[in-house]
């Protein structure tokens, strides 16, 4: 007989971000093993999973950034908790928080999976009271993380970033984000992957998949575009998300901006670019960044989180400042103007992926670690 494991999160599709994107691509193993129910937000239209149930909470009307925090109930998700075999949470939002005080009580194994280091996150996503959501953030993240029985980590170096920060009772092991390189591969014909999504094939493209909020400073590339296009006229920049409306409208007024919004499948988008940009000012592994490497695109990015460990300046992308619309227009410059250039780094980064995020293992190491309990 399978053991019951709830997953609860506070980010679920169809609102697409790292944490959906994960859970869409584990939820299908894990229900081999597991049996499986889902407490999460609803947003929309829910995906079917074989043999997985799926409760929501209807959203609130406020905004943080570009999230609606779902209405949660207490007694409902105790309730859940009570009949589970150990709880799987995902986010330290209403849904996750509540999920980890049932399991506490209730004395169910809890395992945390460290998606985003909360207090960089939450800061950098709101436009005011910054440093009061840091410190309260922190204060809340450490006292929710010493609650679990085991976090799981996506790189090492968060291990000491979270001790440094408080967190030292749960056993905190990793568990590297991986992808399908498979799936996520480069396209046989650059052109017709352009033709396919409505882009003239003679333009280059420069894209970005993920959440358009703060923390992604979508503005700084939307400046450096700016200033690429008094040199280059054919140019396109890409954006395949969605997120806050100002930000939008923005990215909507502005000539040679192709906003499509959220996508079920990036793939298409990815083999239609010929540069990607993150230009995030927090970020823990990245998994959009480590999809466009596997497509073999050449990587703009900033040396944030893992990223600045997997990227190595000139070799499998290039980095530039948090912030620095100046220094990312002349990287982009360089890429534009030497095709050798971007299709070696290119190459290297497919290699990179390959040889360091196989899915395959990812699955393997996360099963083994549930096990345990």
């Amino acid at each position: 007989m399978k053991k019951k494991l709830l997953i609860a999160t506070d980010c679920f599709l169809p609102r697409w971000d790292g944490i959906a994107r994960f859970l869409n691509e584990v939820i299908p193993y894990l229900s081999e093993k597991y049996d499986i129910t889902i407490i999460a937000p609803h947003y929309g239209k829910l995906p079917h999973y074989k043999d997985v149930k799926v409760i929501t909470f209807p959203t609130r009307k406020l905004k943080i950034g570009d999230y609606n925090p779902p209405k949660t109930s207490w007694k409902k998700i105790k309730g859940l908790v009570r009949e589970t075999d150990m709880v799987f949470v995902q986010t330290q939002g209403p849904i996750g928080s509540k999920a980890l005080f049932a399991a506490k009580r209730l004395k169910v194994p809890a395992v945390s999976y460290v998606h985003s280091i909360e207090w960089e996150l939450f800061s950098k996503s709101v436009k005011r009271l910054k440093i009061i959501v840091k410190l309260f953030t922190k204060w809340y993240a450490r006292y929710l993380y010493n609650m679990s029985d085991m976090l799981m980590l996506p790189f090492l170096e968060l291990k000491e970033i979270m001790k440094r920060h408080g967190v030292h009772k749960p056993e905190m092991l990793v568990v590297n984000l991986g992808t399908d390189t498979n799936k996520f591969s480069p396209p046989e014909d650059k052109p017709k992957a352009k033709e396919k999504i409505g882009i003239n094939p003679n333009k280059m493209v420069i894209g970005f998949t993920g959440r358009i909020s703060r923390e992604k400073d979508l503005p700084t590339l939307v400046e450096a575009f700016k200033q690429l296009e008094k040199e280059y006229e054919d140019i396109v920049l890409l954006v395949v998300g969605k997120g806050l409306k100002s930000l939008e409208l923005e990215l909507k007024a502005t000539k040679n901006i192709m906003l499509v919004g959220h996508k079920n499948d990036v793939v298409p988008y990815l083999q239609a670019m010929d540069i990607y940009v993150l230009p995030s000012l927090t970020e823990t592994t990245s998994l959009s960044t480590i999809e466009a490497m596997s497509c073999a695109l050449p990587v703009v990015v900033t040396p944030v989180g893992y990223v600045k460990d997997y990227v190595k300046d000139r070799h499998n992308g290039l980095i530039f400042p948090k912030g620095n619309a100046l220094v990312l227009k002349l990287k982009l410059k360089q890429l534009l103007k030497d095709k050798i250039l971007r299709e070696e780094i290119g190459k290297q980064a497919r290699a990179t992926v390959i040889r360091k995020f196989n899915w395959e293992e990812t699955i393997e190491r996360l099963m083994f670690l549930l096990d345990q309990f």
